[in-house]
């Protein structure tokens, strides 16, 4: 081979491989454009829901229920809440971002699963990391029609580090004591007659637990009253 061949093989190369980490290093940027990775949560022996189908489990039951970090978030009026302002209902918390594709894809059920559920008992906390604010939620809750879930957000994404939800959408069930009983990350359509069927019994199980002597309800957008 002679040179001027094998210099023009070696650049071919060279171009190639920066072609490749130059897409890695765009998705990279997509994909922690709003805050950076975080580590993986520590896992246990669990048991599955599966649907009659027999497809992937959508929930993983924790054989027994874990601590769940203080979160500090605001409600869509920009008052500060944690998760003890839910203590005393079952609470569906799921940690997602506007620029995620399967978090866009999977928030209508769960704006339906709150709308059959939702109430005293249960509440569906869909709560973002936009570090566009607010405003980036608006405008996506108006583009696909969420009329049940209330409002939430965590602009420093400091929840999703903490609850080490290293993928999203992460989707934690918090018991009435405010700990972790079952976790799932990915999406999932979380009212279909399965998954209703589940929290129902989730319900169901709590029912007879203590609640609180004194318990706080938020409203709509998410404000104890």
């Amino acid at each position: 081979m002679s040179s001027r061949l094998r210099r023009l093989v070696l650049r071919l190369a060279v171009g190639a491989a920066g072609g490749v980490l130059l897409g890695f290093a765009i998705a990279a940027l997509v994909l922690y454009a709003d805050g950076p990775p975080v580590e993986p949560a520590a896992t246990g022996p669990a048991t599955a829901l599966v649907s009659p189908a027999g497809s992937p489990a959508v929930v993983t039951l924790h054989e027994a229920p874990r601590p769940v970090p203080a979160l500090r978030f605001e409600d869509g009026g920009g008052r500060p809440l944690t998760l003890a302002d839910f203590q005393g209902r079952l609470v569906l918390l799921n940690i997602w971002a506007t620029w995620c594709g399967p978090c866009r894809a999977e928030m209508p059920t769960l704006d339906r699963l709150q709308a059959t559920l939702g109430g005293p008992d249960f509440e569906v906390v869909a709560l973002s990391i936009d570090r566009a604010g607010m405003g980036a939620v608006d405008q996506f809750y108006a583009e696909i029609g969420v009329k049940h879930l209330s409002r939430y957000i965590d602009v420093t994404a400091t929840s999703a580090r903490d609850l080490g939800a290293y993928g999203l959408p992460t989707t934690l069930l918090i018991d009435r004591e405010g700990r972790e009983i079952a976790r799932h990350v990915g999406p999932a359509e979380w009212d279909t007659p399965t998954m209703t069927v589940f929290f129902r019994k989730q319900l169901s199980r709590e029912a007879g637990a203590a609640r609180p002597a004194a318990t706080t309800t938020p409203n709509r957008e998410g404000t104890p009253s």
